[in-house]
């Protein structure tokens, strides 16, 4: 049974503002290689857990805070006091190892992007200077995306793929539309994703949508700061609304390696 306040909408999870830790997509439930939670604490304050079958990035929000994880240890980690401040530091840990947190300032908020595993490697920090900075798309469709666990995971995670993107003033993005479900494998990576959504300022919204070509999916959603969405298949173009700017954190893995080639909606490529 779901607690109080929380309401799923299909795919779309809504904030529900809980101190310490929250489960939002639980594990082994709402997808098969994805959970996502998030970790809500003021100064001094700890959270400690196991990560067990899952390798585990936390991706800091706002705030500062110590992290440890197999005999590491990295104090004052976090430079923003909101995403939409700069970039993010991130602290990935390898499945069934243990981590603690200790906040060190007021307001410390942290993605826990979890993903399936079976093999265990090193824990590691991305820090704001190893993030590399992508522009894409144009016109309407322009926006900015951080790569924090792509390319520099090669060797280094199982199956993590682990980004933020950052839409303008009404601009859309995961556009034109894209999808990475495997229906065209093996030049389609089969991949589920997760998006975590902050808008600016946050009483504003974006809208979501989600197909598939054959209508058995054919949806839009309303998104607002804090809300969460689970993509298992089909395409999953996002757009903020006027007068505010959106933000995703977004991580994906699945059967497949971790190669990430998106397939466009046929109808749209000319768009690029």
């Amino acid at each position: 049974m779901e607690s109080k306040g929380v309401v799923k909408l299909s795919h779309l999870f809504k904030e529900n503002v809980v101190k310490g830790y929250q489960d939002i997509i639980q594990e082994h439930q709402d997808l098969k290689y994805l959970a996502f939670g998030k970790i809500s604490l003021n100064e001094g304050e700890e959270f400690t857990r196991i990560t067990g079958d899952f390798e585990t990035t936390l991706v800091i929000l706002s705030g500062k805070a110590s992290i440890s994880c197999e005999n590491e240890k990295w104090s004052h980690l976090g430079e923003r006091n909101n995403v939409f401040e700069g970039k993010a530091t991130a602290v990935y840990m390898p499945c069934q190892s243990e981590y603690q947190v200790i906040a060190q300032t007021n307001n410390v908020q942290i993605a826990v992007c979890k993903v399936k595993a079976e093999n265990k490697f090193r824990p590691f920090v991305v820090r704001p200077n190893d993030i590399i900075v992508n522009q894409r798309g144009k016109d309407t469709w322009q926006r900015e995306v951080h790569d924090i666990i792509a390319d520099n995971g090669n060797n280094r995670v199982q199956r993590i793929i682990l980004g933020e993107t950052f839409n303008d003033v009404g601009h859309w993005s995961s556009y034109p539309p894209h999808k990475h479900d495997g229906e065209f494998y093996p030049e389609e990576p089969n991949l589920e994703e997760v998006y975590h959504y902050q808008i600016d300022p946050d009483q504003g919204f974006g809208v979501q949508l989600y197909y598939t070509k054959d209508q058995s999916i054919d949806q839009a959603y309303i998104v607002k700061n804090g809300d969460s969405f689970a993509i298992e298949k089909g395409y999953h173009p996002v757009s903020a609304a006027g007068g505010y700017r959106l933000y995703y954190l977004w991580f994906m893995a699945g059967e497949t390696d971790r190669n990430l080639k998106p397939f466009d909606d046929p109808d749209h490529k000319w768009l690029k």
